[in-house]
């Protein structure tokens, strides 16, 4: 794999909750220099959509960091990014609830906000909060729901991407690896286990560290 390759496959993020419009300029320059894509906090797409350096795809987050909005939240979030010019969504789902066995309410959720926007969305299952069998589930529920992907975390619990989880979601949706993934060996990694995609802070480091 090449570096454009492995480029295009790259969601370049800033999300912490100091991140200022700075911040996000420079994670869409380095992102649009490099090939990549960019993951930025919903309140500054619209400056995005407006930015003369930004990369072809850039996503935001709905329900971001807990996932604990209403439903109804969590679609206006989505039509809100879209009408700002998201270009993709990633939408953490309701741990609590799929946790308590209702996965028909985590499945009806996904599939409001799917229904919203004429766009990709990603649903984060936050992997390091599951048993293999819970994460089974929430996968199960994005495809009930008709998501285009899945993806492994936020970044705001402990633990992030791994190899196992990876390769299990992979049986259902293709995934986003997300989560303490810093270099291109780890990248290719994650790749190799069927992630589809990687969502990094570090995404300058995995590019520049991948073959020409």
């Amino acid at each position: 794999m090449d570096r454009d390759q492995v480029a295009a496959r790259i969601d370049h993020t800033v999300l912490g909750p100091t991140t200022t419009w700075s911040d996000v300029e420079t994670v869409l320059e380095e992102a649009a220099d490099h090939g990549m894509n960019a993951c930025i906090p919903p309140c500054y797409v619209s400056e995005a959509a407006a930015f003369d350096d930004a990369p072809d795809t850039v996503a935001t987050v709905v329900g971001f960091p807990h996932g604990q909005s209403s439903m109804a939240t969590k679609r206006e979030e989505a039509v809100d990014a879209w009408d700002a010019g998201a270009d993709e969504l990633d939408l953490v789902i309701n741990v609590g609830r799929l946790k308590a066995g209702e996965d028909d309410a985590v499945a009806a959720e996904i599939s409001e906000v799917v229904a919203a926007v004429p766009i990709p969305v990603k649903v984060i299952i936050e992997t390091a909060l599951l048993t293999d069998a819970e994460k089974h589930r929430a996968c199960e529920a994005a495809v009930d729901a008709d998501a285009d992907m899945v993806k492994t975390s936020t970044g705001f619990a402990d633990g992030g991407a791994t190899i196992p989880d990876v390769e299990l979601m992979s049986e259902y949706l293709p995934v986003k690896a997300s989560g303490g993934v810093g270099s291109y060996e780890e990248a290719l990694a994650m790749f190799e286990a069927g992630a589809e995609r990687i969502g990094a802070s570090s995404g300058v480091a995995i590019v520049d560290g991948a073959p020409e």
